[in-house]
């Protein structure tokens, strides 16, 4: 995805309505000295800080009871047992006909304040309602916020504090632990039974996938997302999830015009067939076309893997505990193991 948004098909929405920023100047004020009042408060448990991806140190006097997160990010928080903290997120949450997302994983939706549900969408007055003590987002490029509009980025950062957590260029492993670490110092039990459990499913889905890997001979995967105008060929070796799995032993393409902004290669639809695939790993994200809509385009109908049937989805923002990794692995595993060499 592009190194500024990840996602540059995506129409970017108004920051901020004409509406939404009367009397914003005032609400900031006041909700930052409602924070003030919080902070000298009986809350204790003693003070609290966490080093973040960009070596950012983030303290407060007391463990935050009020936090704000992407949407992927807070899921993947929630799978630790961070629940009661989080009011409010960020990101795409809520689809069109009521249902969760599926970046909002196992959150209860519901209960949390939307600050905005898609790209480009941060309710500034929404947000310092919440009266946020710290934002925790995923970074996916240097010292950028995901999802936090550098439009209003300055007035966002007044409210609270920003944690940021690598989400792109490392192993998927890892980003789990960190964020294992993020959950444990907001007081999460790392030794909790479901924590545990979710762990030891992670590391047999692992184990499956190696296998599958290794037994499928040499079958090749295309990690890709799909657009009106373009398919867009991911390069595993920028995304946390592909570069796991290519840990593990799956033959990704590896596309060789990988953009500037990074992350994968463009492709018009008349040259979709350029890298053979005998499995493509389709993104099934709600902004991106999934195979029904795709029928319409000959050269998709044309591709090897798709005439085999061999498409499977691919969360392309994994929840990074491993909750939320362990099925992604087992699906993958499950995908190589029925497909079969077909270029």
């Amino acid at each position: 995805m592009s190194r500024s948004s990840r996602s540059p098909h995506l129409s970017r929405r108004g920051i901020l309505t004409a509406g939404g920023a009367v009397g914003l100047g005032a609400l900031l004020a006041a909700c930052g000295n409602e924070k003030s009042g919080a902070g000298s408060g009986s809350g204790g448990g003693g003070s609290w800080s966490f080093t973040d991806d960009r070596g950012k140190k983030v303290s407060l006097k007391s463990s935050p009871k009020r936090i704000v997160a992407y949407t992927g990010t807070a899921a993947a928080l929630w799978d630790y047992g961070v629940r009661d903290q989080i009011v409010g997120v960020f990101g795409p949450t809520k689809q069109k006909n009521g249902k969760p997302d599926v970046i909002a994983g196992e959150l209860d939706i519901d209960k949390l304040e939307i600050i905005g549900n898609a790209f480009g969408e941060f309710d500034i007055e929404k947000y310092a309602k919440t009266r946020p003590e710290v934002l925790i987002t995923n970074m996916y490029v240097k010292d950028a916020l995901w999802y936090v509009p550098d439009e209003s980025k300055e007035k966002i950062l007044k409210l609270a504090p920003a944690v940021a957590m690598q989400a792109a260029e490392v192993s998927m492993v890892k980003s789990i632990e960190r964020f294992a670490k993020l959950a444990e110092s907001l007081g999460a039990d790392l030794k909790a039974k479901s924590v545990t459990d979710a762990k030891t499913r992670f590391e047999k889905a692992s184990a499956t996938l190696r296998k599958a890997a290794k037994a499928s001979g040499g079958l090749r995967v295309m990690a890709a997302s799909a657009t009106a105008d373009l398919l867009y060929v991911s390069d595993p070796n920028a995304n946390a999830d592909l570069k796991y799995f290519k840990e593990l032993g799956v033959d990704f393409v590896v596309p060789k015009k990988v953009s500037k902004q990074g992350f994968y290669e463009e492709l018009s639809w008349e040259n979709a067939d350029k890298y053979d695939a005998d499995l493509i790993f389709l993104d099934n994200r709600t902004q991106s076309l999934q195979p029904g809509a795709l029928k319409s385009k000959p050269s998709w109908s044309e591709l090897p893997a798709v005439k085999a049937d061999q498409v499977t989805g691919w969360l392309t923002e994994p929840r990074f505990s491993y909750a939320g990794a362990a099925p992604l692995v087992e699906d993958l595993a499950k995908a190589i193991e029925k497909s079969k060499k077909v270029r």
